[in-house]
This record gives C-alpha cells, sequence and structure tokens, in this order.
C-alpha cells in the first residue's frame, strides 16, 4: 500500500542540544527540516483551491473490507496504507519534496531523544474522530497494541520493537524502543512510530479486529464513509467539522465534498467508462491507449496531463518463484532472463518509449553503477562466497540489455546456462536429465492487458523448449494467491522511494520468505541481502544509505531473483475538463488529493 498504498521508509532532524531533548514540530532522517514550525502549507499545492464539487475514480479490481491493517480481505482505495489517508491520520505526515521528514499531524508537537532510544508525541487537543469524540492518548495506545497483535505481517514486525509505551501528561504519549543486536538503537524506529495510523479505542473495542467487515468505519481524517456496494462502489463525503483544516499539512488538499469510487473487474472496460464520462481520473499507463487518449483530447472532456519526472518509479518484473524446484538454480533464473526480448516489444508494442529497468531503486541517487566502490566493498567483501562473485567483478546489467543485444546469442546463452543446471531438449521439450520432468510452469496475471507481453515471452521461451502457460485471474483471487505465494512466477513491482529502510526487510528478509502476507515474493533468503537491509534502516547518514543501497542492489540483481522488465518515467494522466491541479513539477509528485473543481469559485483568504 499504498495505498493503498506503495507504502511506502538518524541524527539529522530538529536540532537537539547536547545534554538532551526539546519539543519539536517534525522530525527528519537525515537532513535539516525543510519547513519551519510556523510554515503555511507544503510546496506544490494551491492554498486557495475552492471547496466543493465530486471527484469520480474508477478502479480495476474489487474489495471485500474496511480494515486496512489485516492480512485477510482487500480494502478500497481512500482506506487502503497506498492511497491518501482519507478515514484514517497518522500521528504525523510525511513531506512530499524531502526524502524522509515527518510533520506534525495527530500530534502537534513531538521530543525524540539524541540517541532515538525513544519519542514522545504530543496529541492535538482540537483531534476529534468523525463521531465527535476527542482524540486521546489512550487511542495511541490501543492502535500500537492492536496493529502489534493482530495488525499484517510488515506492522506486527514494525511495531514489535517497541519495548514500552506510557502516558506522559495529558497530553503525551512516550514509545521507548528495544535496542538492536549491536547494542544501539534503529534511529528509523521514531519516525516509524510517527507513521502509524491511528484508530478509535471505542470503535475497535471488543470486536474481532483480525474479522473482514464492511462496517461504516470511523477515523479522525477529513472524510467520512457515506455508501458501499461491496465490491462495486464506495463513496465517502467530506467532514463539515473536521478538525484539521487549518492544519499546515492540510492546506490545499481534500477539496472535493465528495469522492466516489467506481470498480471495474477489467481494464478496458474500465477504459470505455472512463472515455463515457463514468469517472473523471485515469492515469494511463498503455501507450496505445495513450496515442488514442492524444488524437482526441483536443476535442474530448477530458484534457491530458503529460511530463517526464525525476521520481522514483518501480521496478517492474516477472518474479520467479525461488521456493519453486524449478527456480532454485540462479543459473536457471538467468537463463529465462535471456528469453525476454525487451527490444522488440519496446519497437514493435510500446513505440519505443520505454526504457529496460536494471535497478531496484531505479531513477534515484540509490541506483547502483558500474563497479563497487571503496565502501560498498567493505559491506560486501564479508560475504564472498555466500553472494555471486559477478558483484565484485562486473557491472550488472539484465541481458540482453544493450540496443546492439544479440538475440539469437543471447538464447545460446540461455541454453549453456539451462545444461549446466541438468537440463536438456529430448524430443523439442527441455526436460531434467535425471527425472525427465518437462521444464513446464504457469506465469499468473490479473490484468487481460498484460497478456500481450507475456505470449510474446512464452513464444520466446518455447524456442528453449519451455512450456509457459499464461492464467489471468480476477483481482481477488491474485492478491489470495499472492499473499500465500501460490504460484510459479507472477508479473510484480515493487516501489522503495528516496529514503528506504526498515520495509526493506518486509520485501527481502529472510525471515520474510514463508511469512505469508510479506512482500518477498521471490522468497529470497540471504546472509548478506538480511545484513544489508538492516545496514540501511540503521545508517546514520545519507552517505550511508546510499552506499548501502548501491551494494543491496548489486547483491539482489545479481541473484536474478526476477526478470527486469521496463519503465517509462512519464506522467499520463487524462482527466475530466471540470478538474484542476497545481503546477506541475518533475521534481515533485502530482498528489490526486490537491486538485479541485475548477467552476467552483475560490473561498475568500
Amino acid at each position: 500500500m499504498r495505498a493503498l498504498f506503495s507504502v511506502f521508509i538518524f541524527m539529522t532532524m530538529v536540532i537537539f542540544p547536547a545534554h538532551g531533548a526539546k519539543q519539536t514540530h517534525a522530525i527528519s532522517m537525515h537532513h535539516d527540516v525543510k519547513y519551519p514550525k510556523d510554515f503555511k502549507h507544503f510546496e506544490g499545492v494551491n492554498p486557495k483551491a475552492p471547496k466543493g464539487g465530486t471527484l469520480k475514480l474508477g478502479v480495476v479490481g474489487t474489495f471485500d473490507s474496511t480494515n486496512p491493517f489485516i492480512t485477510k480481505g482487500t480494502a478500497p482505495v481512500g482506506l487502503s496504507l497506498y492511497s491518501e489517508r482519507m478515514v484514517f491520520e497518522g500521528l504525523l505526515m510525511r513531506s512530499p519534496d524531502e526524502p524522509f521528514t515527518l510533520y506534525g499531524w495527530l500530534a502537534d508537537s513531538l521530543e525524540v531523544a539524541p540517541d532515538r532510544s525513544w519519542i514522545i508525541f504530543y496529541i492535538n487537543p482540537k483531534a476529534k474522530w468523525a463521531d465527535g469524540r476527542p482524540v486521546t492518548p489512550e487511542d495511541v495506545l490501543f492502535s500500537h497494541k492492536t496493529l502489534r497483535e493482530k495488525g499484517a505481517p510488515n506492522m506486527r514486525m514494525m511495531y514489535s520493537k517497541v519495548k514500552s509505551v506510557e502516558l506522559v501528561g495529558n497530553r503525551g504519549v512516550k514509545f521507548t524502543f528495544k535496542t538492536q543486536g549491536e547494542g544501539a538503537y534503529n534511529p528509523e524506529m521514531p519516525l516509524l512510530i510517527g507513521l502509524m495510523s491511528v484508530i478509535p479505542k471505542h470503535f475497535f473495542e471488543g470486536k474481532d479486529f483480525e474479522k473482514t467487515s464492511l462496517e461504516f468505519v470511523r477515523g479522525s481524517g477529513p472524510y467520512k464513509i457515506i455508501d458501499i456496494k461491496p465490491g462495486h462502489r464506495i463513496i465517502y463525503e467530506r467532514r463539515g467539522d473536521y478538525w484539521g483544516n487549518d492544519l499546515n499539512v492540510m492546506v490545499g488538499k481534500n477539496n472535493f465534498d465528495r469522492v466516489a469510487v467506481e470498480y471495474y473487474r477489467e481494464v478496458n472496460v474500465a477504459r470505455l467508462a472512463f472515455e463515457s464520462g463514468e469517472y473523471d481520473y485515469r492515469a494511463e499507463i498503455d501507450v496505445s491507449k495513450q496515442q488514442d487518449i492524444r488524437k482526441h483530447s483536443a476535442s474530448s472532456n477530458y484534457p491530458v496531463v503529460e511530463y517526464e519526472h525525476a521520481n522514483p518509479v518501480a521496478l517492474s518484473t516477472y518474479c520467479m518463484n525461488s521456493r519453486r524446484d524449478l527456480f532454485k538454480d540462479r543459473r536457471v533464473r538467468l537463463a529465462l532472463s535471456y528469453a525476454f526480448d525487451f527490444h522488440w516489444l519496446n519497437k514493435n508494442l510500446f513505440h519505443g518509449v520505454f526504457k529496460r529497468n536494471r535497478s531496484f531503486f531505479e531513477n534515484t541517487e540509490l541506483s547502483h553503477q558500474g563497479l563497487p566502490l571503496p565502501a560498498e566493498l567493505k559491506l560486501l567483501e564479508k560475504f564472498k562466497g555466500d553472494i555471486p562473485a559477478e558483484v565484485f567483478e562486473k557491472p550488472y546489467y539484465p541481458a540482453n540489455y544493450s540496443e546492439n543485444s544479440n538475440y539469437r546469442e543471447g538464447l545460446k546463452e540461455a541454453q549453456i546456462l539451462l545444461k549446466e543446471a541438468g537440463w536438456e531438449i529430448q524430443g523439442g521439450t527441455l526436460r531434467h536429465a535425471k527425472t525427465g520432468k518437462p521444464f513446464k510452469f504457469e506465469l499468473m496475471l490479473y490484468n487481460k492487458a498484460d497478456e500481450k507481453v507475456a505470449l510474446a515471452f512464452a513464444r520466446s521461451l518455447k524456442r528453449l523448449g519451455i512450456q509457459m502457460t499464461i492464467r489471468t485471474l480476477d483481482a481477488a483471487q491474485y492478491e489470495m494467491r499472492r499473499l500465500k505465494f501460490d504460484y510459479d512466477m507472477i508479473l510484480n513491482a515493487w516501489f522503495a522511494g528516496r529514503s528506504p529502510g526498515a520495509e526493506l526487510n518486509f520485501y527481502w528478509g529472510s525471515k520474510m520468505a514463508n511469512q505469508e502476507g510479506s512482500r518477498n515474493y521471490p522468497g529470497v533468503q540471504n546472509k548478506a541481502i538480511d545484513f544489508l537491509c538492516h545496514y540501511i534502516a540503521s545508517a546514520k547518514t545519507r552517505e550511508e544509505l546510499v552506499t548501502g543501497s548501491h551494494a543491496l542492489d548489486r547483491v539482489l540483481m545479481w541473484g536474478h531473483y526476477v526478470i527486469p522488465l521496463y519503465y517509462n518515467n512519464r506522467v499520463f494522466v487524462a482527466h475530466a475538463s471540470k478538474l484542476a491541479h497545481p503546477e506541475v513539477d518533475p521534481n515533485k509528485p502530482l498528489l490526486l488529493a490537491t486538485w479541485w473543481t475548477k467552476e467552483l469559485k475560490a473561498e475568500k483568504q
């Protein structure tokens, strides 16, 4: 999650005196805080945006629960942890234009120990739930205990690192943290607790928190649920009595009176619905469909926002499940990569607009380049023998990366690797030399639009004697199987952002390899990767974080756990002509929460 989701991550913060801590308005992971205590609003918003109108959204998939904090069920957009938080709020809010800086939200101030062994949040006395009751420190205690014991696996892992929680005065809640293996404190933990969603004790207490439900949950956020059609529609209404309208972190946001989200089971149906005016906003990723939209945008009711951005992009992959015997051998995983003909696909299907993924931290300074630098080698050398030798000897590029790559030669290399791994062609079929079992597997998808690329990949694999079948499931079935690691290969993407941290353990940690609900979809289990994930989360400077990220990136990519696909660092959004948005900045995300209905007259300031 975002969001849903995305989810999406110490000593340089507001300066502490040498002898202790002081109350402040913000905390940063590595750099000085950008915005002063009395800042009016974040950059990239329109503080005079009018309030009113309805925003209609269209989503492919379904939902069956209004609890976004558990593994069971799928929560709708707006409640998902990977999307804008409309109902539930955090103690602190992440700045949109800093790597990892948080500002006061439900907590109007905070106090942090110089060694980050504890943090105190002071709850804003104005904060209220949707039913009018005040948000209290007891709600914070209840939220931590509930999410630690009954939340999704990443929450249980993260919040279990808290040693104790106690009340401080009338408004304060103090979190004291456990030490790490070497006796130091994880400097990211105060920020991670700051991002924790706070839920109302009086609403959830006494209920089975882990049971899926479609109750109209109540939060402290700017919106409340007013209508649900299970699996098809959810409607939110802006609270007229929302307590945080004047908060600097909220100015210019949440401008629509209503947000109606319609769900569609199939992407092409969703496209047709958008063209028919059934919803207002579409971020289109299909290049051919983008071409269609451009041709008709001048005469249509959906203008286009299109520009190249300088923000992180996801690592899009075909992810192999190394829990399966078929994919345990690294040589086999690399051989399959040689069968992916990116350049042909890009030319014939994508109008040449895509770039090849080669990094988990694509489009950021965290992406590794060239050979390891001395600081990286210092981290990696202790793991020689446990990680591929190529990590030390060669710059990493995916198979067939160069435009001058000879695809036929790549297939020959794949055949050599497969033979070394014990596979040989028998009667046109690749079989294991000892068992005689054919090399066949299933690629699991949830979007029919992805079948075109998958079919091309299957044809290439057939030239190696490999049979890949394609199964496209609806979103609910896909997610159920993905959570249980019930697949051979899936199409999956990971997003790391500019300041990765504890979530890396959830993505790649050995303990998560067999923990259902984690995002370690390939089943990675490697001591070097465990160490580097921990090192990054504990980095005391930006330089350490960058060095650790480069090293981790190399080990992950040389492990060939995934087949890197492609990305396009262009924003392409079509929207109804009634909508308006802040000025585009390639270095900042264009957050939907900052849009408004332009026919309305701006409120007097």
